[in-house]
């Protein structure tokens, strides 16, 4: 079964990130894709993640198609006009890839290319309404196409943002706009969670969990004070530390795997999307300790 159809079953659904390299040596690449086969239900391609340069996600996107995953091609409007992001899909569509995430994206101060100028012609929400256009058979300015796209479109949420309000408002655009799923920032306070998700249930969508692999204590800190929206609690912060350096990657995966399963035992929410951020490897192993391969 396709993604789209595991999400409306009603499937616990699993996803994980690949992050392109900054070069053309895939090696890594594809080792940790291949170690990721047949255990996911799709694998997210970032684009041009934390605006660093990279390979395009369009074309690891059709290399994962073309080894057996699905991929979710993830788009950000950062840096292509409104006729860049229609071609790219329409050339997504062509190429077999059916799922697509849509985002606003990092601004270049934060990435490797700080003199580069940010397009943001659109945003997120313009952009799922562009999806939705482009499966419906015509362009953004309406204008009809020689066949249209049929695209599972998604966005993402932020469920432990402070205030937490405009997150909802932003939450109910995407929405109206067409967003059929959500894989959300990394979330570790389960009951915080589970409140927005009392909200987020009156709308026809499935929502994803963010888990990001914590492999340090420093890490931890790092995102409480550097990434907006991530809140490690201290308790947690504590396990890694009291586990001491060498253990700590290991406490950081049993946290993972033991949210995973609060997750799907409780019924919380549609399934979870695992961020590794550079040890991808591990990724079978946080499912195995959460009960899920």
């Amino acid at each position: 079964m396709s993604f789209r159809n595991n999400l409306e079953s009603g499937a616990f659904v699993v996803t994980a990130e690949i992050g392109p390299p900054k070069g053309t040596d895939i090696k890594d690449m594809l080792h940790h894709a291949k170690m990721l086969k047949g255990k996911l239900d799709a694998v997210n391609v970032t684009d041009n993640q934390s605006a660093v340069m990279r390979i395009c996600s369009l074309a690891i996107s059709k290399l994962l198609l073309d080894m057996g995953h699905e991929p979710i091609l993830q788009m950000t409007c950062r840096d292509r006009n409104r006729i860049g992001l229609q071609s790219d899909l329409l050339g997504a569509s062509v190429l077999g890839i059916k799922n697509v995430l849509c985002m606003t994206g990092d601004h270049p101060n934060a990435g490797d290319h700080k003199e580069a100028k940010p397009v943001y012609d659109v945003e997120s929400v313009q952009l799922l309404g562009i999806v939705d256009s482009l499966n419906k058979g015509t362009d953004m300015m309406g204008n009809e196409m020689k066949g249209g796209t049929d695209f599972f479109q998604g966005a993402v949420v932020t469920p432990e943002s402070n205030p937490i309000e405009p997150q909802l408002m932003k939450f109910e655009k995407k929405v109206s706009a067409g967003a059929l799923f959500f894989q959300t920032q990394a979330i570790y306070d389960i009951k915080k969670f589970t409140d927005f998700m009392k909200f987020a249930k009156s709308f026809p969508v499935k929502i994803l969990a963010g888990i990001v692999l914590l492999k340090s204590a420093g890490m931890a800190n790092y995102m409480n004070k550097f990434v907006p929206g991530i809140n490690v609690p201290q308790d947690l912060i504590d396990e890694i530390k009291n586990a001491g350096k060498e253990n700590a990657l290991d406490a950081g995966i049993n946290i993972a795997a033991r949210h995973i399963r609060q997750l799907r035992d409780d019924k919380i929410c549609d399934g979870v999307h695992i961020m590794a951020i550079g040890a991808e490897d591990k990724v079978p192993l946080v499912m195995e300790r959460a009960g899920l391969l």
